[in-house]
This record gives structure tokens, sequence and C-alpha cells, in this order.
């Protein structure tokens, strides 16, 4: 990268405005969120969450506000770890600005891959229910049972409106990606004892969403989201690097 266009801080900060904001928003929200929920409130994901496409609850700003909601303090305490560890770092290089947006990317190169996700795992189950909601027959054989049609399509609908993604995995996929890009020789320690290279880290760590991802197994976990979040940051990383070719001299 030419240096005319490359930020470069006075001093590393150990906790720089935009990664702190961030990290303070997560847990605002988990704590308001935790509070509603107990009190039987609202439950903000069905809100917030990342909803299937064909759900009634799926709106445009959950392309986004999914990857400030959490489902417990393990998952939010690790991704803010991870967040802060890497994001740091490239908020110091970067810059405020550059690395929002990078962020922004990410989240919504996570959400987009979670959507297409959705899409080849329920496409048939989304079609069935148009099927069934089109249908003049009064009564539906669901799962063996004889039921009205309006109480099936609500049973249908009630599981499409269920399925939910949340969490920053996407955010810190794209953060960990792109600091292995600018550091690949550096070493991480996996699980705190055992020095990688984040150059292997990273590539073994995506080989193993993949891989977690087309088998099916961890079940809960949105593996694919996990690498549309590292992919949209790759993207935007190579579209800067031709853009400082371009102007360099």
């Amino acid at each position: 990268m030419s240096n005319e266009y490359q930020y470069s801080p006075q001093r590393f900060n150990a906790l720089p405005p935009a990664v702190k904001n961030i990290i303070i928003i997560n847990v605002i929200v988990f704590i308001f969120g935790w509070i509603l929920f107990k009190k039987g409130i609202v439950d903000i994901n069905d809100y917030f969450g990342l909803h299937l496409y064909a759900s009634s609850y799926h709106h445009v700003w959950q392309y986004i506000t999914y990857a400030f909601l959490h489902g417990g303090v393990t998952h939010l305490l690790f991704n803010m770890f991870a967040f802060w560890m890497f994001g740091s770092v490239l908020e110091n290089v970067w810059g405020r600005k550059r690395f929002l947006l990078y962020c922004l990317v990410a989240a919504l190169g996570a959400a987009i891959a979670q959507q297409i996700t959705y899409y080849f795992m329920y496409h048939d189950f989304v079609a069935e229910v148009e099927r069934i909601a089109s249908s003049p027959t009064a009564l539906i054989n669901l799962n063996n049972q004889i039921m009205p049609k309006a109480d099936a399509l609500s049973l249908l609908k009630s599981q499409i409106n269920s399925i939910n993604t949340i969490g920053a995995s996407g955010i810190v996929f794209g953060v960990l990606l792109a600091y292995g890009i600018m550091f690949p020789n550096t070493y991480v320690y996996f699980y705190f004892l055992v020095p990688i290279k984040t150059k292997w880290f990273v590539l073994g760590y995506c080989l193993l969403e993949l891989f977690y991802g087309v088998s099916g197994t961890a079940d809960g976990v949105a593996h694919f989201a996990h690498l549309g979040g590292a992919l949209a940051g790759l993207l935007l990383i190579l579209y800067w690097n031709k853009g400082f070719k371009r102007r360099s001299y």
C-alpha cells in the first residue's frame, strides 16, 4: 500500500474509539435485551435479529442490527474479546472511518451469506407453506395430524418466524482475516498455549468453518455467515489495494 493513503497513528491505542464504542453498544444491548426478556416485555431478537427472507419478521435493518445481539454471556464475551484483540490493531493502522466501513461490509457480507444459506436450507419448506396457503382444501394433514388449514398455516409460519441469526461473529471473522493478511507472520496462541502463525491460523479456521458448514456438524452455528464476513472483508481489501496501486506513482 502507498503510504500516502495509509493511516499512521502517532501512538498505539490499546482501546481505540470505534472498537471501544462497538463493544460498549454490544454490552448495553445485551443487558437491556436480557432485562426486557426476563420481565416478559419483549424479545428484541424478534425485531433486530436476522430472520429468514420469507418470515413476516424479516426487515432490512436486520442486516446490520443482528450483529449487535448475542445469545448468552459466553457468546458475547468471546466475540468482543476477539473483536478487541484484532480490531484494535486494525483501527490503529487504518483509522476510525476506514475500520468502521470495513466492519459494516463484513456484517453485510455475513448477513447475505446467511440468507443464501437459509435459501438452500428452507426453500422446500417455504414452498410447501406457500402451496398449503394456496390450496382450496379446508383440512390439512400436517405431520400425520389432520387440522384446519388456518391452524396448520399458523403453526408453519411460527416455525418460519423462529428462524433467526444473531451475533457479531461475521464481523469478527472479517477482522481476523484482515489481521491475517496484514500481519501474516505474527503469532497467535491457540488456546493461549500453542503459538501459530496468523496466516495459518486464519486459513485453518476458515477451512474448519467450511467443513462444519458443508457437513452440517456443530448445529446452531452460522458457519457460512462467518465465511461470508471473511469473504466480504477480503473483497474490500482487494478493492482498496487496487485503488492504492492505481493512485501510486
